[in-house]
């Protein structure tokens, strides 16, 4: 017989305001049932620990195993099953804007709903620290549980195998140069690697595009040197790859909703 434990939350109108809510959590080993043809109204997440199965996924079928997680879409319609012995299990079901954010800077895979995983100790310490947290009948449990939920998100990201070892290497060099004056086409020339490349490998590890990513990290450098420099609004603007100030402090503007001057006044010591 399968050993198992869940719990589940109903957080209120101003829990799901926080943009992440959990709906459920558990942990189940040993021969579980068939999921069979089902369609959720949320998201979910899936880790195999031990064992192995099969899942279908909208229309499409994956082999499973351990240590492996999966993830489930609302609106899509999936199956599951695990096979031999049965598989040790923890699962999550959660919703919220942010959970939408995660898919979009893709935490949450769109398409291919597997990832094997290159460690699974933290990731099985971040559910555990998530059942604690649901345990509790406080006032403060859903809250607790949103917190614990969001470091389970990204904890998939540091335990799953990358899809591209070159994934990495791509967004060091382009944080390496992102304050250098030099379009996106020039960036993959000097990584030799066509510009369509460079754009699906900064998806992948970042979930942007790589001029989005470019632009964050040179707004992220002119926020250090408007803080902690005396440097004239021009000459940060220099610094971090513009040659118009105007253009630079209207992108800064845009982008943080205060202006560069005035960003330096509430952040300089």
């Amino acid at each position: 017989m399968p050993k198992s434990w869940s719990r589940y939350l109903t957080p209120g109108p101003a829990h799901r305001r926080l943009g992440l809510v959990c709906l459920g959590v558990g942990t189940s080993t040993g021969r579980l049932a068939t999921q069979t043809a089902r369609t959720l109204d949320c998201y979910a997440l899936v880790l195999v620990s031990r064992g192995g199965g099969r899942l279908r996924f909208g229309g499409q079928d994956f082999t499973l195993s351990a240590p492996t997680l999966f993830w489930l879409l609302p609106g899509v319609e999936h199956g599951y099953a695990p096979e031999g012995g049965g598989w040790n299990e923890w699962w999550v079901t959660f919703d919220g804007d942010a959970a939408r954010g995660y898919q979009t800077l893709g935490y949450i895979p769109k398409e291919n709903p597997v990832a094997p995983l290159a460690e699974v100790a933290p990731l099985e310490a971040a559910f555990t620290m998530l059942a604690r947290a649901c345990r509790s009948e406080h006032p403060d449990t859903d809250v607790d549980a949103a917190v614990a939920l969001h470091h389970v998100i990204a904890t998939t990201r540091r335990c799953v195998m990358p899809s591209s070892i070159a994934d990495m290497p791509v967004l060091a060099a382009l944080l390496r140069d992102a304050c250098l004056p030099i379009t996106i086409k020039t960036h993959a020339r000097n990584l030799n690697i066509p510009e369509a490349e460079l754009r699906d490998a900064t998806r992948r590890a970042a979930g942007c595009s790589p001029k989005e990513f470019v632009l964050r990290a040179r707004l992220s450098r002119a926020k250090d040197l408007l803080a902690t420099t005396d440097l004239p609004v021009a000459a940060v603007a220099m610094r971090v790859g513009y040659d118009d100030p105007a253009y630079f402090t209207r992108l800064f503007t845009r982008r943080t909703g205060t202006p560069p001057g005035r960003f330096r006044q509430l952040e300089k010591p």
